[in-house]
């Protein structure tokens, strides 16, 4: 006798083996309830999400430079004749709005960084164009631009002094120096890096040289253009500066000039700063236009 007979007193049942087979093999069925509501997954909400925001983190290095700024200057570390406070920068910048002086040189700079820039533009991506896109180009214009290009553009001041005069084209000349050499390496190295299989697949298709160049080589090199046009816009500006020392009577730089003889520090910050947010300015604009005509390309935005 077994345990379990032992135990109950009474004999389990017998099952029979095809009994057994055949309830094993068919799985029970379950109806399901018409009232069971449908579960959603929960999803656990990203530690990122909850962090500070962007914004502020990139905000906070400048706005505690301030502070510390200003409390060097309240606590007498920093001397007004060395440096004016930010309280004191800010009401000059706004005293100088007030009267129209900085609004009116902001014009004029503005006048010759476009013009400027618009003559170094055109200079530069027509060599590019030329240099990149014939070898017999290349052969006559890449060597003479590499080697103007390892002189510094700076260096050139008063060659244009003597050249121009100390009027308006020895400052617009400088801007355009600096721009063309950007815009040509850019633009230069765009039309060579396009892929060689683009090319080939786009001869499969029956375009011609001048098809090739509008509809493959041009595209696949404004990437690199709008690099470039981005280099280009801040050397613009860098050259502004340099341009604006020459005997200048009006724009940003004028007024720099003047403070520095009368060791105002306040309007010279305040000069800078205009100049910083005019680049951050055209920059902006940049960036937008590049989005909008480079739609098409994958780019990595982070994680």
């Amino acid at each position: 006798m077994s345990t379990d007979q032992a135990v109950t007193g009474h004999a389990p049942p017998e099952v029979s083996p095809l009994t057994v087979d055949k309830t094993a093999a068919t799985p029970p069925r379950t109806t399901p309830s018409p009232a069971a509501p449908e579960l959603v997954p929960v999803v656990p909400v990203s530690k990122r999400r909850q962090a500070v925001p962007r914004w502020l983190r990139r905000a906070s290095g400048p706005v505690l430079l301030l502070v510390l700024w200003q409390v060097l200057s309240a606590t007498g570390v920093l001397e007004a004749g060395t440096l004016a406070s930010p309280g004191d920068i800010a009401r000059t910048g706004r005293d100088m709005v007030a009267d129209g002086t900085l609004p009116s040189a902001m014009v004029v700079s503005v006048q010759r960084v476009v013009v400027g820039l618009a003559l170094g533009g055109v200079v530069g991506t027509a060599l590019a164009l030329l240099s990149g896109l014939s070898r017999l180009g290349e052969d006559l214009v890449d060597a003479t631009v590499q080697m103007l290009r390892s002189i510094p553009w700076v260096g050139v001041i008063p060659l244009f002094i003597i050249w121009l005069g100390i009027g308006e084209a020895p400052k617009i000349a400088l801007i355009s120096v600096g721009v063309a050499f950007h815009l040509y390496l850019n633009v230069y190295a765009g039309i060579r890096g396009v892929d060689a299989q683009l090319v080939e697949a786009g001869t499969v298709l029956g375009l011609g040289r001048w098809g090739l160049v509008r509809h493959v080589v041009l595209p696949g090199a404004l990437p690199g253009a709008m690099t470039g046009l981005r280099y280009a816009l801040a050397t613009a500006w860098l050259a502004l500066v340099f341009g604006e020392q020459i005997n200048a009577d009006d724009g940003v730089g004028f007024l720099m000039n003047q403070a520095r003889e009368f060791f105002r520090t306040d309007v010279i910050v305040v000069c800078l700063v205009v100049y910083a947010a005019l680049g951050l300015l055209a920059d902006f604009l940049v960036r937008t236009l590049e989005r909008q005509l480079l739609q098409w390309r994958p780019t990595f935005t982070g994680r």
